[in-house]
C-alpha cells in the first residue's frame, strides 16, 4: 500500500479527464487498470458489491425521475408559455424582459432542474425578442444563461441528489438549506439588471407601449387564464413536490415519482387537443432522453466508485488525514483551498465530474474539521457532523453551479452559443457573463461567512 501511488492515480484521472475521453471510462478504466498494477487481485472481489450498493441507493432513484420530469415540462411547451406571458407583464418596466427571463428561470429551475434545456429553451424564445428590443447582446446573453443555471442549486436539483449522496447526507436536508441561497442569487440577479436598467436605460429599454396594447387590451378573463395556465400549473408541480418534502410527507425519491408523474399530466393537459400518435410520439422521445442522460451519470458513478475503492486501498484517504495534521492546517486555509481548488476545475472539466473526483478526496477532511468544531465550524455543527456536510455541501453546489458559467469550457454558454444567430459571437458570450459569475461569488462568501443563511432552514 503506498499512498504516493494513489495521489498518482488522482491526477491521472483528472489529466486524462481533460482530454475529453468519456469521464466513466477514464474513472473506471484508469482505477481498474491502475490497480491490478499496484494492488492484490484480490482486490477485484470487492467491486461487485460496491457497484451493487451504488446501484441499490434509493436516493439515487430520484435522478432518472427529476430529469424524466424536467424533461416532459421541456417538451410540452409550458416554458415558452411562461416566458411569453411575464415578458408582456413586465414589458413596460426598464430591464423588465430580463428581470421576467430571471423569474421563469427560477421557475422552471424548481419545477426542471435541467440545465441545458431550460438554457436553449430560454434563448430560442427571448434572446431574438431582446435583441430586437434594443437590448445590449452581452446584458442578455449572460442573463439568459446565468438564470438557465439557476437549476443547479435551486430544489429540486440532480446536482444536490449526487452530492448527497457522494457526502452521505440526507438530500431532503440539501433542498431546504438550498432555498435561500437560490432566493438570494435570484434577488442578486434582478437587483443588477434594475440597476443597469436605470444606469443605462439604452442598455434594457422597455416594451413600446403600443406593443403592450394587444396584450393588456383584452378582457380581463382572457389575461387571467392565460397568467393561470402559465404559471399556475407549474407552481402547483412546485409545491406537490418541494412541500412534500419539506412537510416530511415524502422522500427526495418518492417526491421525484410525484413530480415525473405530474410533469406527464400537465403535459397531457397542455397538448390535450393534439392526436394520440403525437403524445405517444413526445412520450417516446421524452424517455429515450430520460434513459440516456440516466445512463450517462450512473456510469460516471459506477466508475467513481471503482476510482473510490482504488484510491482508499492504496491508503490515499488516510494519507491525506494524517497530511492535514502534520501540516496544521487551519480550518478557513483548508476551506478557502478547497473552494479554490472546485472553481478553477469548473473551467475545464463538468459538475458530475468534479463530484466524483474530488468531493470524495476532500469529504473525509470536511468531517475531521467538523469533528473538531473549530473555526468556520462554529459550536454549532459540533457533535452534528449532518449539519455541517449540508453547510460544506451547499458551499460546494454553489462553487459548481459556475462550472456551467466559466470560460472556456462553460456548458450554458456552448448551449446558448448553438442557438444563437451569428453576430453573438464568442466574446459576447463571456463579457456577458462576468457580472453573474461576481453576483454568485459574492453569494458564495455572504454563505460562508454566515452559516446560518443555511443552516436556519434545518
Amino acid at each position: 500500500m503506498d499512498p504516493i501511488l494513489a495521489l498518482v492515480l488522482f491526477g491521472l484521472v483528472f489529466l486524462l479527464v481533460l482530454t475529453g475521453f468519456p469521464v466513466a471510462f477514464v474513472l473506471g478504466g484508469t482505477s481498474l487498470v491502475f490497480g491490478l498494477f499496484t494492488l492484490e487481485p484480490h482486490f477485484l472481489a470487492f467491486l461487485p458489491s460496491r457497484i451493487m450498493g451504488t446501484m441499490s441507493n434509493t436516493v439515487l432513484m430520484a435522478v432518472p425521475l427529476f430529469v424524466f420530469m424536467g424533461i416532459m415540462l421541456e417538451k410540452s411547451g409550458l416554458a415558452n408559455k411562461m416566458l411569453s406571458t411575464m415578458g408582456l407583464l413586465l414589458g413596460n418596466l426598464k430591464g423588465g424582459l430580463a428581470i421576467s427571463v430571471v423569474i421563469v428561470g427560477a421557475l422552471l429551475a424548481a419545477s426542471t432542474g435541467i440545465v441545458g434545456a431550460t438554457v436553449i429553451t430560454m434563448g430560442l424564445i427571448s434572446l431574438p425578442t431582446m435583441l430586437k428590443r434594443g437590448y445590449k447582446p452581452e446584458l442578455a446573453t449572460g442573463t439568459i444563461a446565468a438564470s438557465g443555471t439557476l437549476g443547479q442549486i435551486i430544489p429540486p436539483s440532480v446536482l444536490l441528489v449526487l452530492l448527497g449522496s457522494v457526502l452521505q447526507v440526507d438530500v431532503g436536508a440539501l433542498f431546504k438549506a438550498a432555498v435561500l441561497p437560490g432566493l438570494l442569487l435570484v434577488i442578486g440577479y434582478m437587483l443588477y439588471i434594475t440597476a443597469i436598467a436605470w444606469w443605462k436605460p439604452q442598455l434594457a429599454p422597455p416594451i413600446p407601449k403600443e406593443e403592450l396594447q394587444d396584450f393588456w387590451g383584452r378582457p380581463n378573463k382572457v389575461i387571467a387564464r392565460e397568467v393561470a395556465i402559465a404559471f399556475l400549473m407549474p407552481m402547483l408541480l412546485i409545491l406537490a413536490v418541494l412541500g412534500s418534502i419539506f412537510a416530511g410527507i415524502a422522500s427526495p425519491t418518492e417526491a421525484a415519482a410525484v413530480g415525473a408523474f405530474g410533469a406527464g399530466l400537465l403535459t397531457w393537459i397542455t397538448l390535450r387537443g393534439e392526436k394520440k400518435s403525437t403524445l405517444l410520439t413526445l412520450l417516446k422521445e421524452v424517455a429515450q432522453q430520460t434513459t440516456k442522460i440516466s445512463s450517462m451519470v450512473f456510469f460516471i458513478i459506477i466508475g467513481a466508485s471503482i476510482f473510490s475503492l482504488v484510491f482508499r486501498k492504496l491508503g490515499g484517504e488516510t494519507y491525506l488525514l494524517d497530511l492535514l495534521q502534520q501540516a496544521n492546517l487551519g480550518p478557513w486555509a483548508f476551506l478557502a483551498i478547497v473552494m479554490g481548488v472546485v472553481f478553477v476545475a469548473g473551467f475545464f472539466i463538468d459538475f458530475i465530474e468534479i463530484i466524483y473526483i474530488i468531493v470524495p478526496v476532500v469529504a473525509p477532511l470536511f468531517r475531521q474539521y467538523i469533528e473538531q468544531g473549530d473555526g468556520v465550524f462554529g459550536t454549532t455543527m459540533v457533535g452534528n457532523e449532518n449539519m455541517g456536510l449540508v453547510w460544506v455541501g451547499i458551499l460546494l453546489a454553489m462553487n459548481l453551479q459556475t462550472s456551467f458559467l466559466t470560460p472556456p469550457f462553460g456548458f450554458s454558454l456552448f448551449y446558448l452559443k448553438g442557438i444563437a444567430p451569428p453576430s453573438i459571437t464568442t466574446g459576447i458570450l463571456y463579457r456577458g457573463i462576468i457580472p453573474f459569475i461576481a453576483i454568485q461569488l459574492v453569494v458564495l462568501f455572504f454563505i460562508v461567512m454566515f452559516p446560518q443563511l443555511v443552516l436556519a432552514w434545518l
